[in-house]
């Protein structure tokens, strides 16, 4: 069974769909946001909530300018 597999190097394998990843790290940052939204009292966690968000779209935007830039 084992040798009827093929063996494929990791850059020839189908890679991710960026239109997948970026939207699914925005729909992630979004339902951060909304965590602000509630019964808390203290400012700390929307502190950390708001940079996680900004994480994230951060990385969109690194990525989308590396590959537009053809650096990726």
């Amino acid at each position: 069974m084992a040798a009827e597999e093929q063996i494929l190097a990791p850059d020839q394998r189908k890679p991710t769909s960026r239109k997948a990843m970026y939207s699914a790290l925005l729909i992630g940052a979004a339902i951060l946001l909304t965590f602000l939204f509630g019964n808390h009292v203290g400012r700390v966690e929307d502190v950390f909530i708001v940079l996680s968000a900004a994480a994230l779209v951060a990385v969109v935007a690194v990525d989308a300018v590396m590959r537009k830039r053809g650096l990726r």
